[in-house]
């Protein structure tokens, strides 16, 4: 049977707790929000605020925050039913200090030595599931440690390059021995993926070449992906595939946290390559998605709806709750993973 899935993702999950005050340390915060977070799981809110049916295979502790993850996931859409407890582990948490325009520190907190959602295992998945979703998003970071890894490995086989499978480069040294054992790794699981997504360092980590355009070359000669997107950082966003190359050019917006932007990124790409949109139009639309979430304050509920990113496209500052475009800010494009490389 038909999972019904538009979008499939899988990795992290946690609260994201956000400082209220921005421009101070954590120090002297007085208060906080707490939102749902995780890179893989914004992505598929991210989808769902595009209408499109997402799910995210990920876990939480048996605990408070984790009965707020699955209450936050279902209020945005996502279906939660891949979403399972540890029994001995805490849902994760993550606390930011926000200095805009391009300073977002992170601090993770629940996820040494290891975390619920790196205990996904392979004998748990629903591989038709997989293999049915219209786009099966991974993340470098479900790469990271046992048994996530080999679970993360064992969906992609599955899928076996099917339709759309995507891995999110998003190398996070802290979470790695070094950048060369991450890739080792990554580059067995860019065997199973139609689509790389990364910045300049993160693609550095994947194949050995920071240049964009080498970068690409090698993501999609050596290693047999059809799609590449490189994120350039003030020079926008290179996007390589079988009809060519476009150079896609940074939105100037008013930033006020740059985390999230490339999670908003990641969802507005899945629904316009879902509906079969020339890349270089599908960057475009996902440039403008991440623009907007990088003038909110939150990510999973500040991922844009598609009028809004269609209205923010065509002028209309309004779309951004009044963020002002075109007037020479900072560019999210230069970093759509600011601090967090604009996620988590």
């Amino acid at each position: 049977m038909s999972s019904g899935l538009d979008v499939l993702t899988i990795g992290r999950v946690g609260v994201d707790i956000y400082p209220n005050q921005a421009g101070v340390g954590l120090e002297d915060v007085t208060t906080f929000t707490k939102y749902l977070g995780g890179s893989a799981t914004n992505v598929a809110v991210a989808a769902a605020r595009h209408g499109r049916r997402s799910a995210v295979i990920t876990r939480t502790g048996d605990d408070p925050l984790g009965r707020f993850v699955h209450r936050a996931l279902t209020g945005y859409g996502v279906d939660d039913r891949f979403v399972t407890a540890v029994d001995d582990l805490a849902t994760p948490v993550t606390l930011c200090e926000i200095f805009p325009p391009d300073h977002f520190p992170i601090y993770f907190y629940g996820r040494t030595p290891t975390a619920p959602d790196l205990r996904i295992r392979a004998d748990e998945l629903d591989l038709d599931a997989v293999r049915d979703a219209g786009i099966f998003w991974a993340t470098v970071t479900g790469l990271c440690q046992e048994p996530s890894r080999s679970a993360t490995l064992a969906a992609l086989e599955a899928r076996g390059r099917r339709g759309i499978t995507v891995l999110d480069l998003d190398y996070r040294p802290m979470f790695w021995p070094s950048r060369e054992a991450a890739r080792e790794v990554v580059q067995e699981a860019l065997r199973h993926v139609t689509v790389a997504v990364g910045n300049l360092d993160e693609c550095e980590t994947a194949v050995g070449i920071r240049e964009p355009a080498a970068a690409a070359r090698a993501l999609r000669g050596e290693h047999g992906v059809a799609t590449a997107v490189v994120k350039q950082g003030p020079k926008g966003v290179l996007a390589v595939d079988d009809t060519g190359a476009y150079d896609v050019p940074p939105i100037p917006v008013d930033v006020l946290n740059g985390l999230g932007a490339g999670d908003a990124f990641g969802g507005a790409l899945c629904h316009l390559m879902l509906a079969g949109r020339p890349l270089d139009e599908c960057v475009r639309f996902a440039n403008a998605a991440g623009a907007i979430v990088a003038t909110r304050l939150a990510c999973s509920d500040a991922m844009p709806t598609t009028a809004e990113v269609t209205a923010f496209l065509e002028g209309d500052a309004q779309a951004i709750g009044g963020g002002r475009t075109g007037d020479g800010g900072p560019t999210v494009s230069r970093s759509p993973r600011s601090g967090d490389r604009g996620r988590h």
